[in-house]
């Protein structure tokens, strides 16, 4: 990504690291800052852990593992049921998780709705619901031991497990990305 600043007087060259200064008479002089990132993706692990209950839940595991532009994952079932939490990328942005605040069970939540937050050393985030569906169960592990969002986010560190809300819901889940949307998703400014 690349930032430019026209500035009033002229310079001449100067290249300092990523930093470029330009001086030359006829010019406008400008200061051009070049940041090199590498991909976002690289070093994150944003697959479901395979030997954890929101894959294992049932026997083939979840028909879809889909992601959102807020860095939630949703992990569904054939029987409907599904399983939300954060992805690795949220989890290393965050930094060491110190309090997860869990939704109640038995909760009917509509799409875009808070289910709960995520606070850390750095900061706190909320939880979207990203579908519309009922909260079936909490992972209660999380109240006393918050950081397995950042050692297994996709696995032991779920937040919620679920009952989507049939044919709306579905539409819902097919809206979102899959795994290789969402990483590319990641290289992108927009998040």
């Amino acid at each position: 990504m690349s930032f430019t600043n026209v500035m009033k007087r002229s310079f001449t060259r100067l290249t300092a690291g990523q930093s470029t200064l330009l001086r030359n008479t006829n010019v406008t002089p400008r200061l051009v800052l070049s940041v090199r990132c590498q991909s976002t993706t690289a070093g994150f692990k944003n697959s479901l852990n395979k030997s954890e209950l929101p894959f294992t839940y049932s026997s083939q595991g979840p028909q879809q593992v889909k992601y959102t532009k807020d860095h939630e994952w949703v992990a569904v079932h054939a029987d409907g049921t599904g399983f939300l939490g954060i992805t690795d990328y949220a989890a290393a942005a965050l930094g060491d998780t110190t309090y997860v605040e869990l939704p109640d069970t038995d909760l009917t939540v509509e799409a875009e709705e808070s289910i709960g937050s995520v606070e850390s050393v750095k900061s706190a985030s909320e939880v979207y619901m990203p579908v519309d569906g009922t909260i079936t169960e909490v992972n209660t592990t999380l109240e006393d031991s918050p950081q397995l969002i950042n050692s297994d986010p996709l696995g032991k560190g779920w937040m919620i497990k679920f009952k989507l809300d049939d044919a709306k819901g579905q539409q819902q889940v097919d809206t979102l990305f899959n795994l290789e949307q969402y990483e590319e998703f990641l290289k992108t400014d927009e998040h």
